[in-house]
C-alpha cells in the first residue's frame, strides 16, 4: 500500500524549513524554491500545500504562534494556580523577545512577515488582526490587575499596555548585539516592578479576599500570547 502522508506533519515540516531559511540566510532568501530545498522536497510538492509565498509564510507564522503559546502555557503552569499578573506579563514579554533559539526563529519570522504585510493586503490584514488581538490580551490582563488591586489607581491600563509592548523593541537591539540578554532582563524586571509599585514605593497588593490572575485568565493568556 502507498505510504499515507500526514498533511499536517508535512506542513509543519515546511514551516520549520522556512524558519531555518529565515534564521540562517535571511528574508531575502525566503523563496518557495529555497524552502522546498531546505525541507528536502520538490518545489511541486511544496506548491501542493501552498499556492504562494504569502500562504506559506502565513501558515508558518500561525504554527509559530501555536508553539509560542505552548511554551507560554508551560511557563504559566509552573507559576502555580494564581500567579501575580506581573509574573504572567513577564512570561509573555520574554517569549516575544529573541532570548532562546525558538524565540529567535519566531522573532525573525515576524520581521519577514511584517515586510510581507507592507506589500500584501491579505497578509497585512492577518498580521494587523493578530497584533490587535495580542494587544487586547495584555490590556485585559492589566485591567483585571487594576480591578483586583494589583495595579495602582494612577496607572492607565491602555497606556501601560503600549509601554509594555514597546519593550519588544529590544528584539532589534538583541539581534544586532547592541545590548545583551542580561541587560534586557534587568530592564523588563525594573519596568514591571515600577508598573506594579504603589505611590510611595510599596508594591500594589490585592485587597483581602481579592484574587490574583486566575486559571481562566492564565489560560486565555497562554492561548493568545503568540499572536
Amino acid at each position: 500500500m502507498p505510504k499515507q502522508v500526514d498533511h499536517r506533519e508535512r506542513r509543519e515540516t515546511i514551516a520549520r524549513a522556512l524558519w531555518r531559511v529565515v534564521a540562517q540566510r535571511g528574508a531575502t532568501h525566503l523563496t518557495m524554491r529555497e524552502v522546498a530545498q531546505e525541507a528536502g522536497i520538490s518545489l511541486g510538492q511544496l506548491q501542493h500545500y501552498f499556492g504562494s509565498r504569502a500562504q506559506m509564510l502565513s501558515f508558518a507564522m500561525d504554527f509559530s504562534a501555536e508553539q509560542s503559546a505552548l511554551r507560554v502555557g508551560r511557563e504559566l503552569a509552573a507559576l502555580g494556580e494564581r500567579p501575580h499578573p506581573r509574573d504572567v506579563l513577564r512570561v509573555m514579554l520574554l517569549e516575544l523577545l529573541p532570548l532562546h533559539a525558538d524565540a529567535r526563529a519566531t522573532s525573525r519570522m515576524s520581521a519577514a512577515y511584517v515586510l510581507e504585510a507592507l506589500h500584501d493586503e491579505e497578509v497585512h490584514a492577518r498580521a494587523r488582526g493578530g497584533l490587535i488581538e495580542g494587544r487586547a490580551t495584555v490590556e485585559r490582563l492589566l485591567r483585571q490587575a487594576a480591578a483586583d488591586g494589583h495595579l495602582p489607581a494612577d496607572r492607565d491600563p491602555a497606556v501601560e499596555t503600549d509601554l509594555l509592548l514597546a519593550l519588544t523593541g529590544f528584539s532589534t537591539l538583541l539581534e544586532l548585539g547592541v545590548v545583551g540578554p542580561a541587560a534586557v532582563l534587568a530592564a523588563v524586571d525594573l519596568h514591571l516592578e515600577r508598573l506594579f509599585a504603589a505611590p510611595g514605593g510599596a508594591e500594589g497588593t490585592a485587597p483581602a479576599g481579592e484574587a490574583t490572575a486566575g486559571p481562566a485568565a492564565v489560560g486565555e493568556a497562554s492561548e493568545e500570547a503568540g499572536h
